[in-house]
């Protein structure tokens, strides 16, 4: 049950963070959090008046970071900015909540999983955070300069974020090396002898889909090619219409790569509208390769990625930072190519 917390009057009516704690007992942040958290790394004297600024602040250890103590984690929060629809028909998030709960299972542990609009995050964890019902978070979908990261650092919430590091701020985050990925899917169609080849990627702002095209638009300079990237939003409606507007240019692409597997999946039935041969008129590469891509007629060639160990990898990182770990950060196995049927050379 979440905790109601008196404010004194100078907050006026802002939540106190750990921050704030610090400041008033005159320690670092910190040493605020190895009090509050009762584990050993303060003189008896400085936990109390440390203690002693918080109820002042209105400040409590709240039921999570009481679980602490004892590395007892109970509960694992992860947010998610995704219509519930389209969520259950994602296999990447499907797979991806598969491994957090592997993990799980076996501490006896679980998952608070909240589909919501992407401006209430924030708050959410917060509200899970300060009211006892979380002892950490899995971060996701992070964008260049996201406001969760200063804002959830602040209230001193353990996370991991999935992301590059340059994503993260100060928390520990799990990542694949998308830009390598990209240039590994760009260079094997080039060797097919594909000149133009062009990109449906996720909604623009997301980091990974920024660390994709950069790495995209360097390396399809770089070798000569034409290329596009059109912007989708990971849903077959929009993956469909990104692929229709590419095939109706005048130089419509002889290759393109998705950044899921739906979208790809999607480009089959347009590839048909338009009369074209997959691949011998169009080769289609796909993102992450679940059981989609082997189910379709022709198979999709796809950059494999293991979701499932990825998701179980995320968790134990989370693990680590709540148990106060040093060095959780690593990259996760990046995607590798897996041709099949849906990849060819062009017609000449």
């Amino acid at each position: 049950m979440c905790q109601v917390r008196q404010m004194d009057a100078t907050d006026k009516g802002r939540k106190a963070t750990i921050k704030d704690v610090a400041a008033r007992a005159g320690v670092s942040p910190s040493a605020v959090s190895i009090a509050l958290h009762d584990k050993p790394g303060v003189s008896a004297s400085t936990k109390e008046r440390i203690l002693q600024a918080a109820s002042e602040l209105g400040w409590r250890p709240n039921q999570a970071a009481a679980s602490l103590s004892g590395h007892n984690v109970h509960t694992v929060g992860l947010v998610i900015a995704r219509p519930a629809r389209m969520l259950g028909l994602e296999p990447f998030y499907m797979e991806f909540i598969s491994g957090i709960e592997s993990v799980l299972v076996r501490r006896s542990c679980s998952l608070l999983l909240r589909l919501i609009e992407a401006d209430e995050e924030i708050q959410v964890h917060r509200e899970w955070w300060q009211g006892g019902r979380v002892n950490g978070s899995i971060l996701v979908d992070l964008r260049v300069d996201d406001p969760r990261v200063p804002a959830l650092a602040e209230i001193g919430l353990p996370a991991v974020v999935v992301g590059h590091p340059s994503l993260a701020g100060p928390f520990a985050s799990v990542w694949t090396d998308d830009a390598a990925a990209i240039v590994e899917a760009v260079r094997y169609l080039a060797a097919l002898g594909h000149r133009r080849i062009d990109r449906v990627s996720g909604p623009a702002e997301l980091g990974h889909s920024v660390i994709r095209t950069d790495a995209f638009t360097a390396v399809t300079r770089e070798m000569g090619l034409e290329a596009r990237t059109a912007v989708a939003d990971f849903s077959a409606d929009q993956g469909s219409r990104a692929c229709r507007n590419l095939l109706l240019a005048p130089d419509r692409p002889t290759a393109i790569i998705f950044d899921n597997d739906i979208m790809a999946v999607a480009a089959l039935g347009v590839a048909a509208e338009f009369g074209l041969s997959v691949p011998e008129d169009l080769s289609l590469l796909a993102w992450d390769d679940s059981q989609l891509c082997q189910l379709t007629r022709p198979t999709l060639s796809a950059m494999q990625h293991d979701v499932f160990s990825f998701g179980a990898e995320v968790t134990h990182a989370l693990f680590g930072v709540i148990n106060g770990e040093e060095h959780v950060s690593h990259p996760a196995q990046s995607p590798s190519l897996v041709p099949r049927a849906s990849t060819a050379p062009p017609r000449r």
